[in-house]
C-alpha cells in the first residue's frame, strides 16, 4: 500500500517562509515523478514543482520560481519544499504526490496542508 505523508505549512505573514515535507512510502517504481501541486474548492489546481526522479529533470511553476525550492535530502523516496519570500496569494492547501510522469497525472497524493500567508 503506498502511502503520501505530508508535514510543515503553517502560517506566516507576507515575506515569511515555509518548509513542507512528504515521504512516500510503499511505492514500487524506479522511476517515477514526486512533486507539489495546491488546491483549494475555490481554485484551479496547480503545479507547484517536482523532480522526475530517475533524471533528476525539475519542474517549477513560473509564480515560485526564484522562491521555492525542492530537494531530496531525506532520500528518493521524500521531497522537501523550501518557500521563501512568501506571498498572500500563495495560501492554499498543498498536496504531494507520486506518479509515473511529471505531467501533473498523480497515481497517489497525500491528505494536504494548509500554507496561510497573511499581509
Amino acid at each position: 500500500e503506498v502511502h503520501v505523508a505530508e508535514s510543515g505549512g503553517g502560517s506566516v505573514q507576507a515575506g515569511g517562509s515555509l518548509r513542507l515535507s512528504c515521504v512516500v512510502s510503499g511505492y514500487l517504481y524506479n522511476k517515477y515523478c514526486i512533486g507539489w501541486f495546491r488546491q483549494s474548492p475555490e481554485k484551479e489546481r496547480k503545479q507547484i514543482a517536482g523532480i522526475y526522479h530517475s533524471s533528476g529533470y525539475t519542474y517549477y511553476d513560473d509564480s515560485v520560481k526564484g522562491r521555492f525550492t525542492i530537494s531530496q535530502d531525506g532520500g528518493k523516496n521524500t521531497l522537501d519544499l523550501q518557500m521563501e519570500d512568501l506571498r498572500p496569494e500563495d495560501s492554499d492547501m498543498y498536496h504531494c504526490a507520486i506518479g509515473a510522469a511529471c505531467n501533473g497525472i498523480w497515481s497517489y497524493m497525500g491528505q494536504g496542508i494548509q500554507v496561510t500567508v497573511s499581509s
